[in-house]
């Protein structure tokens, strides 16, 4: 690749466009991204591709699909707009740099999601000189899941739910996993700094995510070492405003204090949790690398669905794993049906080059694991469906998402949102849900008092 300056926006304020291919903490990364390029070296607000003078690309290398659609959004900023830098960062690029640093369209590369040296390669791009020995300069702490003097993130632009995260990478060895290869090993964020940074976000966000790569090993790398369950308790003591959300979680990392939390908070931890599955057979948990049993999961289920009611349960499961019968799949399919989930992420199986998985035997025809995939989607929107019925009537806090007419409850039911006015998105809100719980009336903005009941019967005006 022969890098291109672009000397025209050196001359002025340069507008920068931003797009994240991927999970939560990649859309956090982009973030940090953002910020720190607002603070040094485009002040203005992220403007549409076509508009930009820069289009800073955060990829994901979940899936080869992943890979391929952050190669088409590179071709795509450039066919439509010609004249702008192209520079790549994320998970992607830190696989596979060599590959972008050979596409025509990119300005440059970034191998990982470190502000300090996205502004590098963005002032390098732009011809701005100081910024790049400034950008060049950041050096990374032990962790490096930051810069060392790198500012709290204080917002997430354009949206009402802020994500926290609280550690990077993981040590885990999943067959299937890529991002552990591009992310390394798990790396915990000092308690201190996710408080101030709570604190930051809690004045533009009425819910914070918890969130990470494998946030359930919060801790095991700090000195003294610490849980992710102390953590979100001091959160919930020190950062009064916010409700509280935990990501992606494993199933066998959900010890009973956190358990107790989520029972017992007022919902100012959501009663919500999301634990991946992958598969319902022991044999294909075997092939995956996954350190729980079937039993271990279903047990712990079930533990939680009596310990926390109503609770939002959700799951991760790859169909089409390579030696995945027909056996295996039904097994999936029972454990499904007997537990409470309230909904599913179902994904067909993706080769990964670089995997333990990419080697092994018994490839499931594409057609097969699709066919897989929608029976478990089918199953789990009945069963999604049968909670919010469940469901109905009750009383709920919703935060609203965005300006689109939807808000979310704390057991992670997207709703339609029935209101007199329009419900101020910094707020959490009151209301009272549909007979089929997927409409909210809302009225007054919650207090901080928990536990009142909400304001109005379903069908009745104040």
């Amino acid at each position: 690749m022969n890098p291109r300056v672009h000397e025209t926006p050196a001359r002025g304020t340069p507008r920068v466009h931003y797009k994240t291919f991927g999970c939560k903490a990649n859309q956090y990364d982009t973030e940090r991204m953002r910020q720190r390029l607002e603070s040094r070296l485009a002040p203005g607000p992220p403007v549409p591709l076509e508009a930009a003078d820069l289009c800073v690309i955060n990829t994901c290398t979940v899936t080869n699909r992943a890979d391929a659609g952050a190669r088409r959004y590179i071709r795509r900023a450039a066919r439509l707009n010609p004249g702008a830098a192209v520079v790549v960062a994320g998970c992607s690029a830190a696989l596979r740099a060599r590959e972008y640093r050979r596409m025509d369209e990119v300005s440059g590369v970034v191998e990982g999601h470190e502000p300090g040296r996205v502004l590098a390669a963005a002032a390098r791009a732009l011809g701005r000189r100081r910024l790049v020995q400034l950008g060049s300069r950041t050096a990374l702490e032990r962790t490096h899941v930051e810069g060392v003097g790198a500012e709290v993130l204080r917002r997430r632009a354009g949206a009402t739910r802020g994500w926290l995260k609280v550690q990077d990478g993981c040590d885990r060895k999943c067959a299937f996993c890529a991002t552990r290869l591009a992310r390394g090993p798990s790396r915990s964020r000092r308690p201190g700094r996710i408080v101030a940074e709570a604190r930051a976000l809690a004045a533009g966000h009425p819910e914070l995510v918890v969130t990470g790569v494998h946030i359930g090993h919060y801790g095991r790398d700090l000195e003294p070492r610490g849980t992710l369950t102390a953590l979100v308790r001091r959160l919930l003591d020190e950062v009064p405003g916010p409700r509280l959300r935990l990501g992606s979680i494993e199933a066998t990392e959900i010890d009973d204090g956190m358990v107790r939390l989520l029972a017992t908070s007022g919902g100012r931890l959501a009663p919500h949790l999301h634990m991946p599955l992958q598969s319902g057979s022991d044999p294909v948990l075997g092939r995956m690398r996954r350190w729980h049993t079937r039993e271990h999961y279903r047990r712990r289920a079930h533990e939680i669905a009596e310990a926390v009611d109503p609770v939002g349960l959700g799951a991760d499961i790859i169909t089409g794993f390579p030696g995945e019968t027909d056996a295996d799949h039904a097994r999936t399919v029972a454990l499904v049906e007997e537990l409470p989930f309230t909904y599913l992420h179902v994904f067909p199986y993706s080769r990964r080059d670089g995997t333990a998985a990419a080697d092994l035997p018994g490839p499931v025809p594409e057609r097969v694991s699709r066919e897989r995939g929608r029976e478990l989607r089918a199953l789990a929107e009945a069963k999604g469906a049968r909670y919010a019925r469940r469901r109905g009537g009750g009383g709920v806090e919703v935060v609203m998402e965005g300006t689109g007419g939807t808000a979310l409850t704390g057991d992670y039911l997207r709703v339609s949102v029935d209101s007199r006015g329009r419900p101020d998105p910094l707020l959490l809100h009151r209301g009272r849900l549909s007979p089929d719980g997927s409409r909210v009336r809302v009225g007054e903005a919650a207090s901080r008092t928990r536990n009142r009941e909400p304001w109005t019967e379903w069908g009745q005006r104040p």
